[in-house]
């Protein structure tokens, strides 16, 4: 669908390197360059689109006095995972690269997105880590992202396993379906029988219930013990990628991240993959904002 039209911004579409972007810029002439914002849209990489997020991008961009450029990233299962991030990176260096062209200042560029664009926001970052022929990313807000799929037992998902719209079952079958993989291995997957135990061991110290402060972990249960099942993990090996599972990032990554804004919800089962990545970032001395929306949910 075309452009709203809109008062107060020029709404263009366009491409970048073949990816579908749409542009809002203030109206109102700057005595300087803008800051810039590029927006990755949620939907598990299979829904959404640079329409649906049109009201929030266009809000952004009227409040913050912005130019925003809004991802449209091929879906899947017509582009196949990891398309959608590799469309978000393209999109992302582009702009980085152009942004003089749009009356941006290439040192003040953010990178947003909610709940899967909240994924895809923390691993481009992580990616451009290292990059030295591109300006480095100002910010990264997370909105309520999902950032990991080792452990679907934290407590977040218990307390809000069966919350409306996003429930803990549904997490699994989206991840599933994204990646195109058999959906009779969602159980297993909830159990947490796709994870060795040496992974396990490893990753315990990013990824366990006693880093979520306590005040989240009233009525918490520890899950009982299961078995791995090696089949399981040799199908699903991809919710190992960073790509997928950022949280998962070594330090050497994540000490070089730009400062942070996180906002996590109380009825969400997502929320505690973004209390456990405001802890990494901070014990990596980068700097946090972190907003909780108490009743809030995804």
């Amino acid at each position: 669908l075309p452009a709203c039209k809109d008062s107060k911004l020029f709404i263009k579409d366009l491409h970048f390197d073949e990816v579908p972007v749409r542009i809002y810029c203030p109206r109102v002439p700057s005595a300087s360059k803008r800051r810039g914002v590029i927006f990755f849209h949620g939907g598990c990489g299979m829904f959404g689109s640079i329409r649906s997020h049109e009201r929030i991008c266009r809000y952004i961009a009227r409040k913050s006095d912005s130019v925003v450029v809004s991802v449209g990233y091929h879906l899947s299962p017509e582009h196949k995972y990891p398309a959608q991030t590799l469309d978000c990176l393209t999109a992302t260096v582009h702009f980085l690269k152009t942004a003089e062209n749009y009356g941006v200042d290439s040192d003040r560029i953010i990178v947003c997105g909610d709940s899967a664009g909240g994924t895809f926001t923390a691993s481009i970052c992580q990616e451009l880590v290292n990059r030295r022929d591109i300006p480095k990313i100002c910010a990264q807000v997370l909105i309520y992202p999902f950032l990991q799929a080792l452990n679907f037992n934290l407590p977040s998902h218990q307390k809000n396993a069966f919350v409306g719209f996003l429930s803990r079952e549904h997490i699994v079958r989206f991840i599933l379906k994204y990646l195109e993989k058999d959906w009779s291995m969602k159980e297993a997957i909830l159990a947490g029988s796709h994870v060795p135990e040496n992974m396990n061991l490893k990753y315990r110290k990013w990824i366990y219930p006693d880093l979520i402060p306590e005040i989240f972990k009233l009525g918490y249960k520890a899950p009982l013990p299961t078995s791995f099942l090696p089949q399981v993990h040799e199908e699903t090996k991809e919710l190992f990628e960073t790509r997928l599972s950022p949280l998962l990032a070594e330090d050497t990554v994540v000490c070089r991240l730009p400062d942070t804004c996180i906002i996590t919800c109380e009825h969400d089962v997502l929320r505690d993959d973004g209390l456990l990545y405001k802890k990494r970032l901070e014990d990596n001395n980068v700097k946090v904002t972190w907003y909780h929306m108490e009743e809030g949910f995804h």
